[in-house]
């Protein structure tokens, strides 16, 4: 560490007098100093209490830090709001205290496993500190909604009279079936983060995936065990007038019910319901034209933060702003002893001192081996901005051939700001195969699972739609600010980088869970029936109360963490949470059955050479019959 008063150093004295700097580095690797730095931040609350002066500390391992304090408040924050949420829904939907407990419990439990699987992975392979936001928050939307599915139909078999453990015998070759296939097209869609060779991606897709997996274990395993237990009691402490009606979900629904009502005068009039939800689902993605990805830097943190007021003091009393103490380090690997490599650097720190882009003096170090040079230089702006990235276009496309072109050396650039660089040419280069290994594996599953061609490309295509307009609600209401202020919302000029792919996998397995759980219930009727309108009508009101309710709880969970101070976790828990409404509402109850209306018979089309493929059903057909039947 070094100080003004050691070596009088004027650019680490603000102009005003008023401030100075103390720069000093942490020993050892990232993930050590973000551990180290506790004691430091400790000793600066202490060394506050005294009169006169103010420290504040902020840097890559103090940022981290306190974005870890944070986000274990936002996932306390997120469970205040969502898990009592999820409750009175649950509450709601089966009218018993006890039925509606045990998800919550078979969901925290999932967390539990899945975090202490994370824990075990993380010795293997670091992982970012929010994958523990991501598990907690996934976790409990679809650890609630899978036990959903198992209880609602365990209850409603009981509710016919069956014995207990013909009611889970029924409940396991139907409703586990269908969490199992859920599940795993979950799964199938989240592999598609680990393509990305980033520590980010591969971070979140292993946390979300071990969530998942976890959460499809326990419904399957320990759930008919506590349902065993549980018996009739799983209706103990019964509340009036409410929970009635969803034991109509299997049995084929209401027909006088809100939802059989909506899908008939759909089907009336399906060009104009078509030609009305679908141009609503295009206007709300259109801003995803001004969709601009990025990092959003200290300036987005709570102002309340000691880094953040530590930025903005930094910003305001130095030249070139907070760049001035986030360096980009240009390695050089070569003979050092080697005088044109010599030279080229001397070139090189000459050129970037006399560009006002970059902030004060330029310095150089070595190893003993005198076989590698460190330059350390800065920048006037924000290491997460815009212009910090053309910066290192520039060093990469132009300083650097200039000066080193003709020497025997490899010559890096690293740092926050090159970090963020190759970051985004990573996610752009693997963009492409992401979405061609999500959709093309969705394409292959709904092939397979309903022996149609049109379903999966139809399916597709509403999925796309339902991305595509979180990414434009995304983009109005945190790049453009519509709304922000009402919603509570921190505008930024940028979508975090992460978010839109991470969407896209997460969102596509879901959307495609609720629309597996429907198709099948109307390919099912169809097949018995001949009938696709009969069909269509059938399939929604028979699923409306178990997929209704399952989108009401993700959106209440994903709200909960958008509600908290970090702009990334409202970002994304925003457009988990719009798109899941956009999907089992505008989707679901209009899109669907005015496209199966207008297609008809040849929703089912599977040319004569893919006759081959397997009969598959998500739920054992005849066990479903027999149920229905009895």
């Amino acid at each position: 560490a070094t100080n003004y008063y050691l070596n009088a150093d004027p650019s680490l004295v603000a102009p005003s007098r008023d401030a100075t700097l103390v720069p000093f580095q942490m020993a050892g690797e990232f993930k050590e100093a973000t551990v180290n730095i506790e004691p430091i931040i400790e000793f600066i609350a202490d060394a506050n209490e005294e009169p006169g002066f103010t420290v504040y500390i902020v840097g890559e391992a103090s940022s981290a830090f306190e974005n870890n304090e944070l986000s274990e408040k936002e996932i306390q924050q997120g469970e205040i709001f969502g898990i009592p949420t999820a409750l009175l829904i649950l509450l709601a939907l089966f009218g018993a205290v006890v039925a509606a407990v045990v998800p919550l419990i078979l969901a925290a439990i999932s967390i539990v496993i899945a975090l202490a699987a994370t824990a075990i992975v993380g010795q293997i392979i670091p992982l970012v500190f929010f994958v523990t936001l991501m598990i907690t928050m996934i976790g409990l939307a679809v650890g609630i909604d899978y036990a959903l599915i198992v209880v609602s139909r365990f209850r409603e078999e009981l509710a016919k009279g069956r014995s207990k453990s013909r009611a889970i015998e029924i409940t396991g070759s139907t409703a586990n079936r269908t969490v199992f296939f859920s599940g795993m097209t979950v799964v199938l869609a989240l592999l598609g983060m680990l393509i990305i060779p980033t520590n980010i991606f591969q971070s979140l897709g292993i946390g979300a995936i071990l969530v998942v997996i976890s959460a499809v274990c326990a419904t399957l395993t320990l759930l008919p065990a506590v349902l065993s237990i549980l018996g009739d009691k799983i209706n103990f402490m019964r509340l009036p007038l409410v929970g009635r009606n969803l034991n109509k979900t299997n049995e084929g629904g209401d027909k006088r019910g809100f939802w059989d009502r909506t899908t008939q005068l759909v089907m009336r009039h399906p060009i104009i319901s078509l030609f009305l939800a679908g141009g609503l689902m295009l206007g709300s993605a259109a801003p995803v034209v001004d969709l601009n990805t990025g990092f959003n830097g200290l300036d987005s943190l709570p102002k309340d933060l000691q880094v953040r007021q530590a930025f903005d003091l930094i910003e305001r009393e130095f030249p070139g702003g907070f760049g001035s103490v986030a360096p980009v380090d240009i390695v050089i690997e070569g003979d050092l002893s080697d005088k044109s490599i010599a030279n080229a650097i001397q070139d090189f720190m000459e050129t970037i001192s006399l560009n006002s882009i970059f902030a004060g003096t330029p310095s150089v170090q070595t190893n003993s081996d005198q076989d590698l040079a460190v330059i350390t230089t800065f920048f006037a702006g924000a290491p997460a901005s815009d212009p910090a990235v053309k910066i290192i276009d520039l060093l990469r496309n132009d300083y650097i051939p200039n000066s080193f072109g003709n020497v025997d050396a490899n010559v890096y650039v690293t740092g926050q700001s090159a970090f963020n660089k190759d970051f985004f040419n990573t996610v752009d280069t693997y963009t492409i195969w992401v979405f061609a290994f999500v959709l093309g594996l969705s394409f292959l599953l709904l092939t397979v699972a309903f022996r149609s061609i049109v379903i999966p490309i139809k399916s597709i295509f509403l999925n796309l739609l339902s991305v595509g307009a979180a990414y434009g609600l995304l983009v109005l209401i945190f790049i453009h600010g519509y709304g922000a202020d009402l919603l509570g919302f921190e505008t930024s000029p940028s979508i975090e980088a992460w978010i839109p792919l991470f969407l896209f996998s997460v969102l596509f397995g879901l959307s495609m869970d609720y629309h597996v759980f429907l198709i099948s219930r109307i390919r099912e009727r169809f097949d018995l029936t001949n009938d696709n309108a009969e069909s269509v009508a059938y399939g929604l009101r028979s699923t409306a109360g178990l997929i209704t309710g399952a989108a009401l709880i993700m959106v209440a969970v994903f709200s909960g963490f958008a509600s908290g101070d970090l702009i990334g976790n409202q970002q994304v828990g925003f457009g988990l949470a719009i798109a899941i409404f956009l999907d089992a509402t505008i989707v679901r109850s209009i899109l669907v059955p005015s496209t199966m209306k207008l297609l008809g018979k040849w929703n089912w089309y599977l040319p004569p050479w893919l006759e081959w493929l397997p009969k598959v059903s998500v739920e054992n057909s005849e066990i479903a019959t027999e149920a229905k039947v009895n």
